[in-house]
């Protein structure tokens, strides 16, 4: 399910992000991941993926995460914020952007289904949701990417 068209669809507001945010381009087409700490699938596959997904077009694509409340078990962001800080700088060392959506509406804003939750963004407008972490997910993904830098760099 892909967001309504018409609606103008939000972007994480500035203070949502919590790492690395200066690294975004707005001229570039954009990944997000919507992700949360207690999903077994987001962190053994979903992360590492988008890490090697940054590795081989981080200088062509943005690549968000953003840590969603939506489908999961609600937290406070002071008592998340500790947590998904040492995720991303120490035990992860992800090199992208991280946002923390604590009220599930961005996620809700993009139709996610659950998470790992994918959404590739074009000139701001939806070109691909996709759930899920596991091949067809990535493979999904993996084309995208291909056809957006093709001639690129």
């Amino acid at each position: 399910m892909t967001p309504e068209p018409s609606s103008p669809l939000p972007w994480p507001a500035a203070g949502d992000f919590v790492w690395h945010a200066e690294d975004i381009d707005p001229a570039r087409p954009s990944l997000m991941m919507f992700f949360h700490l207690e999903c077994a699938g987001c962190v053994s596959r979903g992360i590492p993926f988008m890490k090697r997904l940054h590795a081989q077009y981080g200088e062509q694509v943005n690549f968000v995460a953003v840590h969603t409340s939506r489908g999961h078990r609600h937290l406070d962001r002071e008592e998340i914020l500790p947590t998904l800080l040492h995720f991303a700088q120490k035990f992860a060392r992800l090199p992208f952007p991280v946002a923390l959506d604590v009220d599930g509406s961005l996620a809700e804003a993009y139709a996610t289904e659950g998470t790992p939750h994918w959404t590739a963004l074009e000139g701001g407008e939806v070109v691909r949701s996709i759930y899920g972490s596991q091949d067809n997910a990535q493979t999904r993904l993996e084309y995208w990417l291909a056809e957006v830098t093709q001639g690129a760099g």
